[in-house]
């Protein structure tokens, strides 16, 4: 199973596993994670909610292959399923980000309430190398976070950044050693326990308030233009040079 979920404590962990790909994410394990997103906000022995992946990495992202035999989306395919249970979960969100972070493997954390990352870690927001745009409002929240300059930087050129600049950036709460990240970032959702739940509830629904439907109709709007993006000659050039583990060219383009 690529998706192992377990309820331990009043947390509900969802660990992405799958290192074999990386932890590439496919469209069965969004929906697994959407499920279990829900499962948890239902269930009223969940105080938090931990998301975590393997040793040294967190997740490369879309797992490519499986991606472009669905270049089909909707707003209910898995992917949307799960943006829409992360950003609209009610309980605390705290991600454990054991390494590598790619692709929607950062957007996810935007929506995380506190993140803590290894120092290990490498972040980035490649959408426009793979001829592709942003996507889970990361449009939207990562200038709110980073400024707009700061932000350009990372969806537009989509360099990789570390886990120190994900701090500076106001992505990750702190930085933690490899080994310690998973179980630093549980105990902080163990706290949840002993903190009144509906109190909880109320104040990360205040908090989130102002941006809440500003999320959704960007999530929308992006998802649209990823769609067609996905179908796009620069999305297939881009992604016939990353199988074929060369230099895309996007001189023929206008």
């Amino acid at each position: 199973m690529s998706i192992k979920t377990a309820t331990l404590n009043g947390v509900a962990t969802i660990e992405i596993a799958r290192p074999e790909k990386k932890n590439a994410i496919t469209a069965d394990m969004y929906a697994a994670m959407a499920a279990a997103l829900r499962a948890a906000d239902a269930d009223p022995a969940v105080r938090a909610v931990l998301i975590t992946g393997q040793p040294g990495i967190f997740t490369s992202g879309n797992d490519l292959e499986d991606f472009m035999q669905r270049t089909q989306q909707d707003m209910n395919s898995p992917v949307f399923q799960f943006m829409r249970a992360l950003s609209g979960c009610e309980k605390p969100v705290v991600a454990a980000v054991t390494g590598a972070a790619i692709g929607i493997g950062t957007t996810m954390l935007l929506h995380c309430d506190l993140v803590y990352v290894s120092d290990e870690a490498r972040l980035a927001m490649p959408f426009v190398s793979l001829g592709l745009v942003p996507e889970f409002a990361s449009s939207l929240i990562a200038p709110q976070l980073l400024g707009r300059v700061k932000a350009a930087e990372k969806l537009l050129l989509g360099d990789p950044f570390s886990a120190h600049d994900a701090v500076e950036m106001r992505i990750a709460n702190a930085v933690l050693p490899a080994g310690e990240v998973v179980n630093h970032a549980r105990r902080i959702a163990e706290r949840f326990n002993s903190l009144p739940p509906g109190a909880v509830r109320e104040t990360k629904k205040l908090l989130r308030r102002a941006s809440a439907e500003a999320v959704l109709e960007t999530i929308a709007v992006e998802g649209a233009v990823f769609g067609e993006r996905l179908a796009s000659p620069e999305a297939r050039e881009a992604f016939s040079a990353f199988f074929q583990k060369r230099k895309p060219d996007f001189s023929q383009f206008s």
